[in-house]
């Protein structure tokens, strides 16, 4: 234990005094009878201004919140629930933020000790329906509290496994009895410490990477999600080498997609230009830069010439070149640093009147005249005025009119395709956050209120599917409650989009994908909210943005899309018929 004071607290209160020294500001959950203490602690915090509780609708629904609050903010996302269902409730929605290596600290309570394998209520101890267990394979530490000398030091661990890289999850159990039990307050605490990050630093590797560079003529680049706050300085690399660049579909939200040198998204839901700049012969070096080379960034891996010996795979995560062993070099380091030490090189070398020609590709026409983009399939739907709306011409609307820095949610479904196709932005600063990793439905709608309760004056939208929001419609009552202006688009096609898609292209048999015809708009007013419904091109670019992101209460935007414009989604469909399945799920 570090030096005391002589006052004493609960160890609930030792908790949020971690926390407050981190930064956090909120803790998301639902309260039940064995987390009562610590939401005790947090009644006590929130009167003096401190850290406050917010409570979801369901567990999944806060652990989704905490993803978005930690996305928003940078720092640790925190989520608690009571014992036994409050537990396992949680798991898709840490299952999810783990995927996506977002910092989360995941606080579950157990029965009292003495309780623990004598059949009482809930119990989710070892000797009964083992929560800890069960996060094993989900978390990046997790830990049952069993004494209360352990309080301090695990929770130490679960914080520096969760902030530094790679980043994730950490699970601490705690018995009700514990949390209630005194502790002298901490007196000397370093904050900083817990959270500060060590990168590997591989200079061989990186001096080998410039002598690479200094023989290759037509390189391309590869961008994936770990390119955050790199954005600008890969663009300026590609400037210098002529390099067109193209992303995984996450990794789009960290460049500005109307560069004269962006040739699309490659992977799931991608653009026949970003095939052709991967798929060129003439490539002497493909550089992939913060990219897990997953399967949706790759097409399934399906003899994908990415993954080549023309590769080079620069990242911060030794992890993620256990996906890349037929590359020509790893090189494993803080992903700024790295580009700035070629940049450096590339200058030195072009005072001595080095050049690098580049690889001849298309161009793609400048951003907003969507009917002429090549990078876009059916780029004529994007100004279609037919009835029922076209998904092309919608996303392409939105980002034409969204303010420059709305923060856009994208959930699993439909959404995903269009959203990856058709919107296209300047924004480098990561404001388009889609959760790919897990591919958990109903992220989105939670996910953009957690965000929202970090930057109330930033507008903020959840784009989503109408199976999705079915799972998790009650959610909205929370922004509600908070008065957090967050716009909910629903794309509301009577379907569960993705599913019947995927068993068309498929040739698989029809089945499980059909919906309820539902006005979603009056669901909203019945809980007192604004629900507006779009039903054509008109009424969509009637919409008043920044009226809606002006409000102190979230809008529902029911819009009826044409359920039978095919998303572009082959390349998955492929992937799955290559493994024995045919539909792509929810």
């Amino acid at each position: 234990m570090s030096e005391v004071k002589s006052t004493s607290i609960s160890f609930a209160d030792l908790i949020l005094h971690y926390l407050e020294k981190l930064g956090v500001e909120y803790v998301f959950g639902v309260p039940g009878g064995a987390i009562e203490p610590l939401y005790n602690a947090l009644a006590i915090s929130e009167r003096r201004g401190g850290i406050k509780a917010i409570v979801a609708r369901h567990e999944c629904g806060a652990a989704f919140m905490a993803d978005g609050y930690a996305r928003e903010t940078g720092k640790l996302g925190v989520v608690c629930s009571t014992t036994g269902p409050g537990s396992t409730n949680l798991i898709t929605g840490v299952a999810s933020a783990h995927s996506d290596k977002i910092p989360m600290l995941v606080i579950t309570a157990q029965t009292p000790l003495p309780k623990f394998g004598r059949k009482s209520l809930q119990d989710s101890s070892c000797a009964a329906i083992d929560v800890v267990s069960m996060f094993r394979h989900c978390t990046s530490f997790n830990t049952l509290i069993s004494h209360p000398q352990q309080v301090e030091n695990k929770l130490i661990s679960a914080i520096m496994n969760a902030m530094r890289t790679p980043k994730g999850t950490a699970h601490i159990s705690i018995p009700s009895d514990i949390l209630r039990a005194e502790v002298y307050f901490p007196s000397d605490l370093k904050a900083a410490r817990l959270t500060q990050d060590f990168s590997l630093s591989d200079y061989e590797s990186l001096d080998q990477l410039c002598q690479e560079l200094a023989h290759a003529n037509q390189v391309a680049l590869f961008l994936g999600d770990g390119c955050q706050h790199a954005g600008k300085l890969i663009q300026e690399f590609a400037e210098l080498i002529n390099a067109p660049f193209v992303t995984g579909p996450v990794g789009k939200r960290w460049i500005d997609e109307t560069h004269p040198l962006y040739r699309g998204v490659y992977g799931f839901a991608g653009h026949e230009s970003a095939k052709k700049v991967i798929h060129n012969d003439e490539l002497d070096l493909v550089i992939a830069i913060g990219a897990q080379l997953g399967e949706l960034g790759t097409s399934g891996w399906l003899e994908s010439p990415l993954l080549s010996s023309k590769l080079i795979h620069v990242d911060s995560t030794p992890e993620h070149f256990t996906r890349s062993p037929m590359a020509r070099l790893h090189v494993c380091g803080k992903i700024t640093a790295i580009m700035k030490r070629l940049i450096d090189s590339v200058n030195t070398a072009q005072k001595w009147g080095r050049d690098w020609p580049g690889l001849l590709t298309e161009a793609i026409p400048q951003p907003n005249c969507f009917g002429s983009r090549s990078v876009l399939a059916e780029p004529e739907k994007c100004l279609s005025n037919a009835i029922p709306l076209k998904p092309q011409r919608l996303f392409s609307e939105l980002a034409k009119n969204l303010p420059e820095n709305t923060r856009m949610h994208i959930d699993a479904g439909n959404a995903w395709s269009w959203a990856t196709h058709y919107y296209q932005r300047k924004d480098t600063n990561g404001y388009y956050r889609i959760a790919m990793g897990f591919g958990s439905m109903a992220w989105a709608i939670s996910s953009a209120i957690g965000s929202a309760f970090a930057t109330k004056s930033e507008p903020t939208i959840c784009v989503t599917g109408d199976g999705s929001y079915l799972m998790s419609a009650q959610e909205i009552t929370v922004a509600a409650q908070h008065n957090l202006p967050v716009v909910f688009l629903i794309l509301n096609d009577a379907a569960l989009g993705m599913v019947m898609h995927g068993q068309r292209l498929g040739n698989a048999e029809k089945i499980g994908f059909k919906l309820n015809t539902i006005n979603y708009a009056q669901m909203a007013e019945s809980m007192g909210l604004e629900g507006i419904v779009i039903t054509n091109a008109d009424e969509l670019v009637e919409i008043d943005w920044h009226r809606l992101f002006s409000k102190t209460q979230p809008t529902l935007l029911d819009v009826r899309i044409d359920p039978e414009e095919i998303p572009p989604m082959g390349e998955r469909v492929k992937g799955l018929a290559n493994k024995g399945s045919a539909t792509p799920g929810g």
